[in-house]
């Protein structure tokens, strides 16, 4: 039996949580595919369902208005117009937090991992200026900090130098954290900075988040605690096993 001692307590002093954005800290859809549907419009097109839009939020703004205008049945070459981008980009700064909101238990979740002593950072695929916008928009940002963008970093997610950078940016130590996200960016990037990662199962993918190989998947913010718990139990049994 491992001793009392070596299983971990309340305390979460020393641990650094990084979190993705859109889809694990924030519901972004109505917004983001609101901006997407306005530029589609003024363009000529069609605009897109908002539920068969949501797979597409998550990979960059960049992204999903390619794949958008794609899905719309517009060219590839039309979506990557520079114009355009920047067009997509002011819609999308007036409109930020039209409809934008915390996923339930966010705002509790962070309080209370704040309270036992765990630093918390926001690493993101999103423009750190549209993060911080948004976030303080939302009033989240008091709880983070750092809120990283690719911008910041030398490499964005799936690259595992997104995360390391960020945790060291907010005062922390790779060797000691943990990924909370909703895709493959963000699993793939935890896997290449050897953290684990927890995947929430209501964000944005077009991969089902118990295929994305994560190590805990959770379906309520409220439930993220516990997952943490559980990642530090196995890993404080683990290091006292090859302690023997």
């Amino acid at each position: 039996m491992t001793p009392d001692h070596d299983l971990p307590d309340r305390d979460l002093e020393g641990w650094t949580i990084a979190f993705d954005l859109d889809g694990t800290l924030v519901e972004t859809q109505g917004d983001l595919v609101g901006t997407l549907n306005r530029m589609l419009v003024r363009e000529g097109h069609p605009p897109v369902p908002m539920e068969s839009a949501r797979k597409l939020i998550g990979s960059g703004a960049r992204a999903l208005l390619e794949h958008g205008f794609v899905a719309a049945g517009a060219s590839w070459e039309e979506a990557s117009q520079d114009a355009l981008f920047d067009a997509f980009i002011a819609d999308y700064i007036e409109h930020i937090a039209d409809e934008s909101h915390p996923f339930e238990g966010v705002v509790e979740t962070l309080e209370q991992l704040a309270e036992r002593g765990a630093r918390l950072v926001v690493a993101t695929n999103k423009r750190t200026d549209l993060s911080e916008l948004l976030l303080g928009k939302l009033d989240l940002t008091r709880h983070f900090a750092a809120i990283v963008g690719p911008d910041k970093v030398s490499a964005k997610k799936p690259s595992g130098a997104h995360l390391k950078e960020a945790v060291l940016l907010a005062g922390g130590e790779p060797t000691m954290a943990i990924m909370v996200g909703d895709a493959s960016p963000d699993v793939g990037a935890a896997k290449d900075a050897d953290m684990p990662c927890i995947v929430v199962t209501f964000g944005y993918t077009q991969i089902p988040p118990e295929e994305l190989g994560g190590d805990v998947l959770i379906d309520h913010f409220e439930d993220l605690e516990e997952a943490i718990d559980g990642l530090l139990t196995d890993l404080y049994v683990s290091r006292a096993l090859a302690g023997l």
